[in-house]
């Protein structure tokens, strides 16, 4: 993207935006050289693509003239980092137990969000187009879902085919299972309070599990699902509220997440002034009335 077009769109941005864009792109370039130096070219590579993820925010505005509410876009620039850079560089992962779960809460959110304001941006700039908010909220939920499927997707691709483990193990203590039931009869075995698993290979490698049995994946992404659902029905909550109402106050937290054409947002701040001015010019007329 074109320095001025950078520059152009930071001049236009909020105080908060900027800085907190300054400084998360300032550390990604900080660890970017750390990773380099250190020979670690995979998660020089992670850095790399974190900055291109940071010009996603404007290549939206500058090419498809969509401008993203500054809390949105510092939600993004923050969820890039919180996933790649402290996620996967950091260990954040396995240091912290709910990291994961926390930003696929926030994916969720988040592509709720995007979702709602696609189609709304086209129920409001169309006349053949009415769609009720249930509709809209329907909509987005449905996006914010097939999101989170296709990342789960991603993720189960990536550890088949590179040798990943993005979709992480969890030790569980009791399983059912048809497969351990010895006569072939469609009938759960019930396994309870599994105290140690062992895995022996075809090398001779033997590897241990303390405290159950391993679950390769399947625990934590029906998590990850589960808490993307959570975070777009969150959502959609709001965003139903919003469109009864279509309240366009700045106090109006779906206001602070659903992009805009912008040419709409500046029709929309001309309304408020419009209004503002007519509340004074009242008031001045009701001043004359007393005196």
């Amino acid at each position: 993207m074109p320095e001025n077009s950078v520059r152009e769109h930071l001049k236009n941005s909020d105080r908060k935006t900027v800085t907190t864009y300054v400084i998360l792109h300032t550390l990604v370039v900080i660890s970017l050289i750390r990773q380099l130096l250190a020979g670690d070219f995979y998660n020089a590579f992670l850095c790399i693509v974190s900055l291109l993820l940071f010009m996603i925010p404007r290549l939206v505005e500058t090419k498809l003239k969509i401008e993203l509410p500054d809390l949105l876009e510092c939600t993004i620039y923050i969820f890039i980092f919180a996933a790649e850079i402290l996620g996967e560089i950091n260990n954040f992962y396995q240091i912290i137990p709910f990291w994961d779960t926390i930003l696929h809460t926030l994916n969720g959110f988040l592509c709720a969000a995007i979702g709602f304001s696609l189609v709304d941006l086209l129920n409001r700039n169309s006349r053949r187009v009415n769609l009720s908010p249930l509709y809209l909220a329907l909509v987005s939920f449905c996006f914010s879902m097939t999101v989170g499927v296709c990342w789960e997707f991603f993720e189960f691709s990536m550890d088949n085919v590179t040798g990943t483990d993005m979709q992480k193990d969890t030790l569980v203590q009791n399983i059912n299972s048809v497969y351990l039931n010895e006569t072939g009869a469609n009938r759960t075995v019930k396994i309870r309070k599994i105290d140690n698993t062992e895995i022996h290979t075809a090398d001779g490698q033997t590897y241990e599990i303390k405290d159950g049995y391993l679950d390769i994946g399947l625990i934590d992404t029906m998590d990850d699902l589960f808490v993307n659902l959570i975070g777009a029905l969150t959502f959609n909550v709001i965003g139903y509220i919003y469109v009864r109402k279509r309240d366009f106050s700045k106090k109006n937290i779906a206001m602070r997440f659903v992009p805009h054409k912008m040419d709409e947002t500046q029709s929309e701040a001309q309304e408020e002034l419009k209004a503002l001015a007519d509340e004074l010019e009242e008031d001045e007329e009701k001043r004359k009335e007393d005196r």
